[in-house]
């Protein structure tokens, strides 16, 4: 029923999308890759062994950033790998996949390539590579690109599956609030070291979606314990974060939080109240008390 209901409302949502643009890039779909782990009292969840004494499920998501909404979702007991989460991993040409480093792959990297996917994640620490050519950065702007280099990976292993033979592009950037370098490889070399890093930056909208998901839908506590009624209450927190933005983009005048929206609905929907009403004529929460001016007793009363 979600994907259904996605499919039906593909283009509407599309058309209302708050998407981001980037001046290199034009008319190519962008895929955000990622997951996040939700845990389970294993002694009432036994089908989400985790870890000894621990449940866990984790929820694997596609983000397809030209709707702002998953387009795929797999839910999966913890202990599954984020590289196995979702089968669909190779996209239609000129799709380009952003995801973190659990998905660094040497296999799944040569596999984009010849699908001539472009992909930008993060490089391992102990990943051995060469420097073929030092690009130049810059003057006296993007500060936090420390690097710009075209690379080959050069390990055992990278031989024997044949990615050593391509030229990859490895972008040092410095993040500031986190007071540490990130090391960003990509299969295309022709865009700026900026535009790279700014696709990698955008893995947050993803982030974003996993909080909004569990600050104000019910995919923390749930209703039945068998696997087939937690992925049931997973799905359909889906299809109300789908139906949310659906009326944020289209009956909303004004942009408002995820979770702002959430409490107006779910505050108004025991009332006959239409949609537009809700969202346009009703305030946005609870206004501030003014202070009352404060009472001065004079010590003189407390005589006598």
């Amino acid at each position: 029923m979600y994907y259904k209901v996605l499919t039906h409302y593909e283009r509407v949502l599309k058309s209302e999308s708050q998407r981001s643009s980037f001046a290199e890039i034009k008319e190519q779909t962008i895929k955000l890759i990622d997951s996040t782990t939700i845990s389970l009292c294993l002694n009432m969840f036994d089908w989400a062994k985790f870890r000894t004494a621990k449940g866990g499920l984790k929820i694997h998501t596609c983000w397809d950033d030209n709707l702002q909404i998953p387009d795929l979702v797999n839910i999966t007991p913890a202990k599954t790998h984020d590289r196995y989460g979702i089968g669909q991993l190779i996209f239609p040409k000129g799709t380009i996949v952003i995801e973190d480093r659990a998905y660094f792959d040497f296999t799944l990297m040569l596999h984009r390539i010849q699908a001539q996917n472009v992909f930008v994640t993060r490089i391992k620490t102990n990943t051995l590579y060469k420097t073929v050519q030092e690009l130049d950065l810059p003057e006296k702007k993007d500060e936090d690109i420390l690097k710009d280099e075209i690379i080959v990976l050069i390990s055992n292993k990278a031989v024997e599956i044949g990615i050593s033979e391509e030229h990859l592009r490895l972008v040092h950037v410095y993040k500031e609030d986190e007071n540490k370098v990130i090391e960003i490889i990509t299969n295309n070399l022709e865009w700026s070291a900026r535009t790279i890093a700014d696709l990698y930056k955008k893995r947050w909208d993803i982030e974003l979606f996993f909080k909004a998901m569990k600050q104000n839908l019910q995919i923390k506590t749930f209703l039945g314990t068998s696997e087939n009624a937690v992925k049931s209450q997973i799905y359909i927190a889906l299809i109300s974060y789908l139906l949310l933005e659906l009326i944020n983009r289209t009956i909303a005048k004004k942009i408002k939080s995820f979770t702002n929206l959430v409490e107006k609905i779910r505050i108004c929907l025991v009332y006959y109240l239409s949609l537009d009403y809700v969202c346009n004529e009703i305030g946005n929460g609870a206004k501030k008390i003014r202070s009352e001016p404060k009472l001065e007793f004079s010590s003189d009363l407390f005589l006598g």
